[in-house]
């Protein structure tokens, strides 16, 4: 099996490139971006290509750029794959609720539904699993059609009780960025009235909103026992979208009567 410098080194081949054409293309990269670290010089690529050296986040760049490879596939092909990021931040726990700066790219696969049991009935409540006749790996390039790049993401930190129990801690939040105002009327009961994703100077928070002047109050859920806090609008504190869609787990309320 080849080792990514072997790969390199057919691929710098196939170009039918010399080593001495690598690095003179490579300082004009430099040279574009005044960083010497872009450049990969003859020795280096030597070393790269029969010693197994791995290349700097730049000179990776550089190589790619010259041989006409995908960034992300070498980075494969040295064990980094990008589309695991938003998998592998999750085993890491925050306590405080953030922003998910990830971005839906075309890289990478995910496991979806291929095949339901054709005698599905979508209106009435289904236990899912059941009838899931297949399961396969699509590229995430399927998944362009369904928006995800519209919107952006959060996650409710995991000491995070502000919300409870519409937003129990952990959950996941989809935001629309285009709502810019702060609605202080036009719901008739908890579930319809907005909840709001904000960056203040300590950090986001997540809640619902009243707005009089320049003054915001966010305003917990009452089950929650937290109290509202008050900014200055919008000084102290940003609108960053409205919660249009979650992903909760619902085992929160035995930890927070633990907890308490």
């Amino acid at each position: 099996m080849e080792d990514p410098g072997q790969k390199l080194r057919r691929v710098r081949e196939r170009l039918n490139l010399r080593v001495r054409d690598v690095e003179l293309a490579s300082q004009k990269i430099a040279e574009k971006y005044h960083n010497d670290e872009f450049a990969v010089l003859i020795n280096r690529i030597s070393e790269i290509e029969n010693r197994g050296l791995m290349p700097s986040l730049y000179k990776l760049y550089s190589l790619c750029a010259v041989y006409r490879l995908d960034f992300h596939e070498v980075m494969e092909w040295y064990g980094v794959s990008l589309g695991n990021l938003p998998a592998d931040a999750r085993l890491v726990e925050i306590s405080e609720t953030h922003e998910v700066s990830f971005r839906v790219g075309v890289q990478g696969e995910v496991l979806l539904p291929l095949a339901l049991d054709p005698g599905i009935d979508l209106r009435r409540t289904t236990y899912l699993s059941r009838m899931i006749q297949r399961w396969g790996k699509l590229p995430l390039m399927f998944l362009e059609t369904l928006g995800l790049k519209e919107h952006r993401y959060a996650f409710i930190g995991t000491e995070d009780w502000f919300m409870y129990p519409l937003l129990q801690p952990g959950t996941f939040v989809m935001l629309d960025e285009t709502v810019r105002r702060v609605s202080n009327s036009g719901w008739n009961n908890e579930f319809e009235r907005p909840i709001y994703f904000l960056e203040h100077r300590q950090g986001y928070a997540c809640g619902w909103c009243n707005l009089t002047g320049d003054r915001l109050i966010l305003q917990p859920h009452p089950a929650s026992s937290c109290d509202p806090q008050v900014y200055r609008y919008p000084t102290d504190i940003e609108l960053v979208g409205q919660v249009i869609g979650i992903a909760m787990r619902l085992d929160q309320g035995r930890r927070r009567r633990t907890r308490s």
